[in-house]
């Protein structure tokens, strides 16, 4: 049985999730997919007309917990300033030893407005990175 790539925890305020992978590449593609998943209408965006347009996301950071905190947060500026209709993220490149990602967040042109709820921020409290035996868990709350 394959494995969810994330899961919504139970938050009183605010929206907690966590994502899994077997790399920490893949759990950081999954936490950026729960992201846009709480933002936008996903499979509206996917079935959209129009090509895919991408933009790169790249970070450097002193810990692996701040590479994620920064790689989502970038994220989430990219789509408020602009408002993109964004429904993926891919790790194009990624050093967990120099602690520095390079990624393309996807996204397409429409009209419609897919958005679905406006998320502040994603906060650092309670992130966390998690390696075990079975890959890399990733633990996000989001500021609505």
């Amino acid at each position: 049985m394959q494995r969810a790539k994330y899961k919504y925890l139970p938050h009183t305020a605010d929206i907690a999730f966590v994502a899994y992978g077997k790399s920490a590449e893949k759990a950081i593609e999954n936490s950026a997919e729960a992201l846009l998943n709480v933002m936008l209408d996903l499979k509206r965006v996917k079935k959209a007309a129009g090509r895919t347009a991408t933009t790169t996301v790249k970070e450097s950071a002193d810990s692996l917990e701040n590479l994620v905190w920064y790689t989502l947060q970038d994220i989430l500026t990219k789509i408020d300033e602009k408002k993109l209709r964004a429904y993926g993220f891919r790790v194009k490149s990624f050093s967990e030893k120099n602690l520095r990602l390079t990624g393309e967040l996807l996204y397409k042109k429409m009209k419609e407005d897919p958005f679905l709820l406006e998320v502040k921020a994603v906060t650092p409290e309670g992130l966390a990175v998690k390696k075990g035996k079975n890959g890399y868990e990733i633990r996000i709350l989001l500021d609505v």
